[in-house]
């Protein structure tokens, strides 16, 4: 990789970096003033109040099929802000996904706001838009040459995860046979991700990865969506009691994931994974991280799984792609969290359990904005 071409792919996504960023009030404004003034007011906040005034972070939202319909389920949704995952085929690939979303920012300012910092994300709910964060869930992008990291950045992508399933350059994914830790060259990545301000995410590394990764690494890293090995046993994708608390003495945080095959082993026949579930993975989550460590991720689409997936485009491809470990299941969703309102229901569901206001707005985002403001910047 010459400077050349690096020069060159950065140029490929000139013009469309910057972006507009008028502050025009989104139609995402609208509740939380509504709430704010009844606070303001003196009257007492009911649950939807709390939440139209919360920043809500979804920390790995899929990106993909961008259209009118994801608009509108951003209205409904109340996010303030996503991670969001781009394509990590190649350095190539990686730029021209990160063009795409610049100018999808730059031509939609009074709907989107590109994070690069945590300011960004508040800036977002104050205008009532959507923040987003630009990553990847593999690190394949920056190839043999850590200062392709440095391109990544100046386009703005602020997450990279060190693997996915299987090894790269960097380390093993979690379905790899041998769970090896970071090689040299993954000590290299995370240190110059430091320097520059790029979350390490950690969530499908494998074992050896995951305990480099958060030792090597100088800013806290974060597993963005993943969930409990406890409650869900043998399953590659889940975390350790063990990794989860040595994550969080670091200051990381854990995106709880609201994929149903996540969620919990095979219910069986006439059985189905629901809410409770979901809030059961919170639960566990937070008594071993502690209250300010945990938050909320969908790893799939705002809209939702059900609107738009079939057997045939979304499950066969999966059992294919994925190893008999993982689990897949049909169908992935769980009906009250596969709708853009979810993490509404997650707070009727948190109160429920008896989490007071205060950390149902951690959990709901706050963790996360703490957590950026710490790796990205003010």
């Amino acid at each position: 990789m010459t400077i050349e071409r690096r020069d060159f792919l950065k140029a490929l996504a000139a013009g469309a970096v910057l972006g507009g960023d008028g502050l025009v009030r989104g139609a995402l404004g609208t509740e939380a003033v509504r709430a704010h003034e009844r606070r303001r007011s003196g009257q007492e906040l009911d649950l939807d109040d709390l939440f139209d005034e919360a920043i809500v972070i979804d920390s790995l939202a899929v990106g993909h099929q961008w259209d009118a319909e994801s608009y509108r389920a951003i209205e409904r949704s109340g996010y303030t802000g996503i991670q969001t995952t781009l394509s990590s085929t190649n350095l190539e690939v990686a730029v021209q996904a990160l063009a795409e979303w610049n100018r999808r920012i730059a031509e939609n300012p009074e709907r989107l706001v590109k994070a690069t910092s945590a300011a960004r994300i508040e800036e977002a709910k104050r205008t009532g838009r959507m923040a987003v964060i630009f990553g990847f869930q593999n690190a394949t992008m920056v190839e043999d040459d850590v200062d392709n990291l440095d391109v990544l950045y100046d386009l703005g992508t602020r997450c990279i995860q060190l693997t996915y399933n299987s090894r790269n350059l960097l380390g093993d994914g979690c379905t790899e046979r041998t769970q090896a830790g970071l090689s040299d060259f993954g000590v290299a990545v995370v240190e110059r991700m430091n320097e520059l301000g790029i979350v390490v995410d950690l969530s499908h590394c494998g074992v050896g990865t995951t305990a480099d990764g958060i030792e090597v690494s100088r800013a806290p890293a974060c597993f963005t969506h993943t969930m409990c090995e406890a409650l869900y046993p043998d399953h590659p994708r889940a975390k350790t009691d063990e990794q989860i608390r040595a994550m969080a003495d670091r200051g990381g945080v854990m995106g709880v994931a609201a994929l149903g095959y996540f969620v919990g082993p095979d219910p069986g026949p006439g059985g189905e994974t629901g809410l409770d579930d979901y809030l059961d993975q919170i639960d566990h989550a937070v008594n071993v991280a502690g209250i300010d460590h945990v938050g909320l991720c969908t790893d799939f689409q705002i809209r939702g799984i059900e609107p738009w997936a079939t057997r045939e485009t979304w499950y066969e491809p999966r059992l294919r792609s994925f190893k008999p470990s993982y689990n897949v299941r049909w169908p992935p969703w769980i009906p009250e969290l596969d709708v853009p309102e979810r993490f509404r229901n997650v707070t009727h569901g948190l109160a429920d359990r008896g989490y007071r206001p205060a950390e149902i707005e951690k959990i709901l985002g706050r963790n996360w904005l703490g957590y950026f403001r710490e790796v990205l910047g003010a």
